[in-house]
């Protein structure tokens, strides 16, 4: 098995997975399901840049996957946060 196969196949099962995390978030009834719908979200964008900066060989495209997951944790604690306590930070 070739390594463009490997790629490709990877980027396929991602896609899937895509598509399952947006009917998820479209369908979640509650806030803290759409909540951890959206962080899943970002997770699997992640390994998507992930597995392109694998094959590009491309520093770039793992330090946006980086900036990502920082941004999706503190997304992820703000609105969790405002979730349970339904008022901004003190």
């Amino acid at each position: 098995m070739s390594q463009n196969a490997l790629f490709y196949g990877g980027v396929v099962w991602v896609a899937v997975l895509l598509g399952i995390v947006v009917i998820k978030v479209a369908t979640s009834r509650t806030t803290g399901q759409k909540i951890l719908a959206l962080d899943l979200l970002t997770l699997v964008l992640i390994g998507l840049l992930a597995l392109v900066a694998g094959e590009t060989q491309r520093s770039d495209t793992l330090d946006a996957a980086l900036a990502l997951a920082l941004l999706s944790f503190v997304a992820t604690l703000a609105a969790a946060r405002y979730y349970e306590n339904r008022k901004p930070y003190e």
